[in-house]
């Protein structure tokens, strides 16, 4: 039987590491190891870092790699040390966690060690857990539809935004899509910026009806792009920046320039790619908090498209207790039965 490799530590942020089973697989394929992915964040430690600083932070957890279980773990490791802050955050449902808050990167190196590949922020600093500071927006592939298709809406988008005075932060998704970030100044609640997010993602439906959708019901989306505003709701996360992905080779959630969209593929960043890029680039988002925006005009559009095109609100998730002003949740072709 081989010997397991003995334990290993990695300096981060003036702090110890400690990691063990350095050499258990997480990637079969390419082969990589858990200090393969340890080393990895450490390359982007700096990126990562400003991504989740004082963001509570749901682990996505794969201890025996991609090919074995995962979970996502929103309630703190109990195990963690004192030097690692947390904060509460509430849910939907009333109840309530204390969620790791990343200050910095030994902490994603000690999360790392957990078997954590994907880190997944709340829109929320700790100081104030009820107002999102970010305006995420989700262009996701459906059947149909490709990486090619979900650049050609971030184009559009991006006019969207400039006409309400808004400038996003592209980045792939680590999968087939790209998440747009609009840096906000914390004024507004979860169902504001959700509001926010559906009033953008029907503009672009408008200017773009035969490539992009805001259906929530998948027999509605045809080969689009859907704008998933449910990801502006609470409780729900995204990937960040540098988030490693659990696809057998190891890609990575990238931070783009929006000159680079046409050329960049997901496929260009992984584990292996990602550090000379950050070596020789930075972090490309690195001034992403030096200007916080607001969402008065956006508002503003969500008001003139209930008012004027009789557009409100639209379905939360199933998960989510039932929401004021929510239209049914049931699916068009079942209520079109029911109503028959």
């Amino acid at each position: 039987m081989a010997r397991e490799a003995a334990a290993v530590e990695r300096e981060a942020g003036g702090r110890t590491v400690r990691i063990s089973h350095p050499d258990k697989v997480y990637f079969p394929e390419p082969g990589y190891t858990k200090l393969d992915l340890v080393d990895y964040y450490l390359a982007v430690g700096d990126g990562i870092t400003r991504a989740l600083r004082d963001r509570p932070t749901t682990l996505q957890r794969w201890p025996d790699g991609v090919t074995g279980e995962s979970f996502f773990q929103k309630h703190a490791p109990g195990n963690r040390p004192d030097w690692l802050p947390t904060a509460r955050v509430a849910f939907p449902s009333g109840r309530t966690a204390e969620e790791l808050c990343p200050a910095g990167p030994a902490a994603v190196l000690w999360a790392a060690n957990l078997g954590t590949l994907t880190f997944h922020p709340w829109p929320v600093r700790s100081a104030d857990t009820d107002r999102p500071d970010e305006l995420r927006l989700d262009l996701d592939p459906q059947p149909g539809t490709g990486y090619a298709d979900a650049v050609r809406a971030a184009h559009e988008l991006r006019a969207v935004l400039d006409g309400h005075g808004l400038r996003g932060w592209p980045k792939t998704s680590g999968g087939r899509g790209l998440h747009v970030f609009v840096p906000l100044r914390p004024e507004w609640t979860f169902t504001e910026v959700r509001r926010a997010a559906i009033a953008c993602g029907r503009e672009l439906e408008r200017r773009m009806p035969d490539r992009v959708t805001t259906a929530w019901w998948k027999e509605e989306r045809g080969e689009r792009i859907l704008v998933d505003y449910n990801q502006a709701a609470r409780d729900r996360t995204m990937a960040s920046a540098y988030s490693v992905r659990a696809r057998p080779h190891a890609p990575v959630s990238a931070p783009l320039r929006w000159e680079e969209l046409d050329e960049a593929v997901p496929e260009d960043f992984d584990i292996r790619t990602m550090p000379a890029r950050y070596a020789e680039l930075g972090d490309v988002h690195a001034d992403m908090d030096e200007e916080r925006f607001g969402l008065e005009s956006l508002l503003e559009l969500s008001r003139r498209d209930e008012a004027e095109r009789g557009l409100g609100d639209l379905p939360y998730p199933p998960d989510y207790p039932k929401m004021p002003g929510e239209p049914k949740r049931v699916r068009p072709s079942r209520a079109k039965k029911e109503e028959g």
